[in-house]
């Protein structure tokens, strides 16, 4: 029998279950909540959530997206946010196989999902995010240290690309977080990939915003952190054949 028709969704039922959690972070660190010892409630009347309402995806479904006692609608964040955890923890795993590795990248895809919605919506990339990342490239060093310099360069390489931008441009054209990010990735996912995901998320950046200021009235100032970490997963999972794959062509 095949493992990985075990193994994959056990994976997605893993990252479902981690996926409620990122809700919780994604509303509450904005705030300076606590995220652990808060006891999950509705946002409207206060009630204590149970057990059964907190099953990811199904819960919200079976209340038909509202409070089981005050009946106001729950977002769509909730299903949304655990389902996705899910599905790109399984294509990690589809990729990476059950390693250090995929397990690094799989906890790395959901710190960029909870950074990408808060920077979103508060143009704010949390500090424990960015710690958490760099905590999971010292562990991804540590497991392969003979390539530690790769590592070391990937610290620094973007990172201070964008500090340097931030001094010409005096903080105007990059936040500290943006670079702090970079940082915290490139030590997880070395030179190469942390630069392939900067070209990655900055054409994504042009693209899309471009887009949105021509066809939206809403708030046209940028948030980079989406789109940076748009471009350090596809890098994760698909960088060292687009890097192999470009050097082959000279």
């Amino acid at each position: 029998m095949d493992s990985s028709i075990i193994i994959l969704p056990l994976v997605f039922i893993y990252g479902i279950l981690v996926g409620s959690f990122l809700n919780v972070c994604i509303y509450r660190i904005p705030r300076h909540e606590n995220i652990v010892t808060t006891p999950s409630h509705c946002m409207s009347c206060g009630y204590g959530l149970k057990w059964y309402d907190l099953i990811p995806v199904f819960s919200w479904l079976w209340l038909r997206g509202k409070c089981r006692k005050c009946k106001t609608p729950i977002s769509k964040q909730y299903p949304i946010i655990e389902a996705l955890n899910g599905i790109l923890w399984v294509l990690v795993i589809g990729v990476c196989g059950l390693t250090t590795e995929g397990v690094l990248y799989c906890l790395f895809t959901s710190a960029l999902l909870v950074l990408s919605v808060i920077d979103f919506r508060t143009y704010e990339i949390p500090f424990g995010i960015n710690v958490f990342i760099a905590l999971l490239g010292g562990v991804q060093v540590v497991t392969d240290l003979s390539n530690w310099f790769i590592y070391a360069l990937g610290f620094v390489l973007v990172s201070g690309i964008f500090y340097i931008a931030f001094l010409v441009t005096r903080g105007n054209g990059i936040g500290g977080g943006d670079i702090k990010l970079m940082a915290a990735a490139g030590l997880l996912l070395g030179a190469p990939k942390v630069f392939l995901a900067m070209i990655i998320g900055c054409a994504l950046a042009v693209i899309i915003h471009s887009i949105r200021m021509k066809v939206s009235s809403a708030d046209h100032r940028l948030a980079f952190g989406p789109y940076l970490a748009a471009g350090l997963f596809l890098s994760a999972m698909a960088g060292d054949p687009l890097i192999t794959w470009y050097f082959g062509l000279f």
